[in-house]
């Protein structure tokens, strides 16, 4: 099934619009070990809370920033801050000593080593400080910039947002299965994650219309995907004729070319979006059996009736 995507890069200041360049596939950024450290049990959406008991600890004066790219300018707001101990407690997790948000953020904490995680929405990275008795500042670099997706039809028309929806998960498979980042998107969102290649689902509707794409985010910028759905808006309802009024109480399934089901319901009229190709629909009431095949074209909404004079009742057309 033909599909295709179309990608607009933004720099991100840091989200703010300036130019717009086609994006290309650049490779993997080389990760300084000593400056990003993975700490099992940190969970980037997690909500902080407050130790009041901090302040009366407090010896030492450390400053923290966050920057999207080397070169850019300071987050001003949306961070969050958290500050553990590099040692793990008696549960096995690291003891969290302090939690902040919004941007530049100051914490007193006595002398001593830290590690502190910075999250920017889906983005993060963790560093390890030395506190000392004299201020000092410390600035986190995130490689992380922004995506923003929408779906179109085959024609360009934009598909409307209360029936489209997006997921995003690591590009790389574990085990044959991609960890979820964040599902539920709607389309427009502006999703900060760290630089890489990320696996997106674009669903349209709630049955079978639905695109994947790899896509790649490049730290300080916004990454804009345009996704092409091959798909169209389908109402069936059982009539007893052409432009009749819908027969209630009616049971519906939805069948591929190659009899795999697709949907069922129940009601007037059935309402689904449907990836192009044929199918056959089938409507029970009152104990009979009426089916009618139909061509979804990518696009083209349209009413699908089953009239019952196409399966006239008889024999055949009877349930016990």
């Amino acid at each position: 099934m033909h599909q295709s995507i179309r990608l607009a890069l933004t720099i991100l200041l840091p989200l703010s619009v300036i130019s717009s360049v086609v994006a290309q596939e650049l490779p993997q950024p080389d990760i300084d070990p000593t400056k990003h450290i993975h700490i099992p049990g940190i969970s980037n959406y997690a909500a902080p809370q407050q130790h009041e008991s901090l302040a009366v600890a407090a010896d030492g004066n450390i400053t923290l920033s966050a920057k999207l790219i080397r070169e850019g300018k300071d987050i001003a707001r949306g961070m969050v801050w958290r500050v553990f101990r590099p040692e793990a407690g008696a549960d096995g997790n690291l003891p969290l000593v302090a939690t902040a948000r919004g941007g530049t953020t100051t914490f007193q904490l006595e002398p001593g080593s830290y590690l502190v995680h910075a999250a920017f929405g889906r983005a993060g990275a963790t560093k390890r400080i030395t506190v000392g008795r004299d201020p000092r500042r410390e600035n986190i670099v995130l490689d992380a910039g922004g995506l923003k997706l929408n779906a179109t039809l085959s024609d360009g028309r934009l598909i409307k947002a209360d029936k489209l929806r997006f997921s995003i998960s690591e590009g790389d498979e574990d085990a044959g299965e991609r960890n979820l980042i964040m599902r539920d998107i709607a389309p427009g969102t502006v999703v900060r994650l760290n630089e890489g290649t990320y696996h997106v689902v674009s669903t349209y509707g709630g049955v079978n219309a639905i695109v994947r794409s790899d896509i790649r985010v490049e730290a300080g910028k916004l990454t804009e995907a345009t996704i092409e759905h091959n798909a169209a808006e389908v109402t069936l309802k059982l009539v007893r004729e052409h432009g009749g009024e819908a027969i209630a109480d009616t049971a519906w399934s939805v069948l591929t070319s190659s009899g795999d089901p697709v949907r069922e319901s129940v009601g007037a009229f059935a309402s689904l979006v449907l990836s192009e190709g044929e199918y056959t629909a089938i409507a029970k009431n009152r104990d009979r059996i009426y089916q009618h095949d139909f061509t979804v074209k990518a696009g083209n909404n349209q009413d699908v009736e089953v009239l019952l004079s196409e399966n006239a009742p008889d024999d055949a057309g009877y349930v016990d």
